[in-house]
């Protein structure tokens, strides 16, 4: 799907019918002769719109003679409408920039790209085409803070419920919750250095503001970077000390069975000595070895009581 967006004479964005020079032109997923138009009118190389619908592409820039490819990992978070939980992951965004326009490529529909196309991001002319890729890449940038709030929120509240109950589904929420920030983390260093390139001004000729603009984009991705690094860091230790309390608690649990079946034994060994009609045993009353069996036993009990073993 391709639509066409411009800002006329300053003001909001507007979507226009057709591809004009400074328009904006957002591609979501698509087709193959979508994607020969673009080749065709804007003489882009085909690989490039087909390298940012790979969703295993990384983070890079490429640059021809007449337009540039820079790929960008974004943030999605998605909802588990079985359980309520969220799953946060990243997916590549192309932004192609050519003499005239500029083009970006993902593969589904996404909140970046609604807050452009619907006017949320301000003071934003698509005529001025370096300037309109760093504001984008800036709104990247406070995504992937924003949902690093998310996932602290979330984890703050699972922490809670664990200090409750032990319960499966909480942990394997935090697993979930440890894998987004591994993805968050491999994606913002990969940002990190195709921002750092940009800075040098070889690839996009940078004007003063464009360049005050990106080093903010550069303060952002960095901030996001240590953010995520400090919650993957204390989610990794919450998760070491949980395995430790889980592992306390079965040995606890083992300990408790183990001086159980000691006890038991008892009189297990009393009845079977006198269940082998075996003569010469002492009293062989009947009363006489449920005696022994309850006073052994109970003697066992106090001594593990007052041993180590409980300890």
């Amino acid at each position: 799907m391709l639509k066409f967006y411009k800002t006329i004479d300053g003001g909001s964005m507007t979507e226009i019918e057709e591809l004009e020079t400074g328009c904006w032109i957002s591609a979501i997923a698509p087709t193959e002769a979508e994607i020969s138009k673009l080749e065709t009118e804007l003489n882009i190389d085909r690989d490039f719109i087909r390298s940012a619908l790979d969703e295993e592409e990384s983070s890079r820039i490429e640059s021809e003679e007449d337009h540039t490819l820079i790929i960008l990992d974004f943030p999605v978070v998605e909802k588990n409408e079985a359980d309520g939980t969220f799953t946060y992951s990243t997916m590549p965004m192309g932004i192609i920039i050519t003499d005239t326009n500029v083009v970006t490529v993902c593969i589904t529909e996404n909140s970046i790209i609604e807050d452009f196309s619907k006017g949320i991001v301000k003071n934003v002319r698509t005529q001025f085409k370096t300037r309109f890729v760093f504001c984008l890449m800036l709104r990247i940038a406070a995504k992937y803070l924003q949902f690093l709030k998310q996932i602290e929120r979330i984890f703050n509240h699972v922490q809670k419920q664990l200090h409750k109950s032990m319960k499966n589904e909480s942990l394997i929420q935090l697993l979930g919750l440890e894998k987004s920030l591994v993805y968050f983390s491999t994606s913002l260093k990969s940002t990190e250095t195709v921002l750092e390139k940009l800075l040098r001004g070889r690839i996009i000729k940078l004007y003063d503001e464009d360049q005050e603009l990106l080093e903010d984009v550069l303060v952002e991705v960095k901030q996001a970077i240590e953010t995520s690094n400090i919650y993957s860091n204390i989610l990794s230790t919450t998760m070491d000390a949980y395995a430790n309390v889980i592992s306390n608690n079965l040995n606890q649990s083992m300990k408790t069975l183990a001086v159980l079946t000691i006890i038991m034994e008892i009189p297990t060994i009393i009845f079977s000595f006198y269940g082998m009609n075996t003569p010469d045993l002492p009293l062989p009353f009947t009363w006489f070895p449920s005696v022994v069996a309850v006073v052994l036993a109970g003697a066992a009990a106090v001594f593990l009581a007052k041993s180590k073993f409980f300890k």
